[in-house]
């Protein structure tokens, strides 16, 4: 990768599969480069997986077998843009549906412990609203959903 700059995620052992998953689930994700140990460190041996260089929907990442030292947490997220319900429902089932879990207002967590927020376009835009009073009730309807319900957010904005 000849990127300067790039997302570095620390897996316990499965950086590989999460990339796997990340470029079959995700438009315009690749698996990019495997790198393995020359020697071993203190989570691995010489020759296990190391570094995964992989992309996902553009942005450039590497993935590294770190060992169980730590653990991934909501202070780091992908926050995905969907255009429609069939687009939210389809990347929320393939996260949630691999051994992920739910959580609120949009947010899920992969089977490796990464968080993602699955983000309709018109959530964003109606919690931008210069309408306050329509950004505060589409706001409202979001604090009570898991995965987002579009037509429950424009509902929401109509009042």
């Amino acid at each position: 990768m000849n990127n300067k700059n790039r997302i570095c995620l620390w897996y316990e052992y499965a950086a590989l599969d999460a990339a796997r998953f990340y470029a079959a689930t995700f438009p315009d994700s690749t698996v990019d480069a495997v790198h393995h140990a020359p020697g071993d460190y203190p989570s691995g041996k010489e020759g296990d997986v190391l570094t995964v260089e992989f992309t996902v929907m553009g942005l450039p990442c590497i993935g590294l077998n770190g060992g169980p030292v730590f653990k991934h947490n909501e202070s780091f997220s992908f926050q995905v843009a969907t255009d429609d319900q069939a687009e939210t429902d389809r990347l929320w089932s393939a996260i949630v549906d691999n051994g992920g879990q739910e959580s609120a207002c949009g947010w899920c967590k992969d089977k490796w412990g990464l968080s993602w927020q699955i983000t309709p376009r018109v959530l964003s835009n109606a919690i931008a609203s210069p309408d306050r009073a329509a950004a505060k009730r589409a706001f409202e309807a979001m604090m009570q959903m898991s995965k987002i319900d579009i037509a429950v957010i424009e509902a929401a904005v109509k009042g």
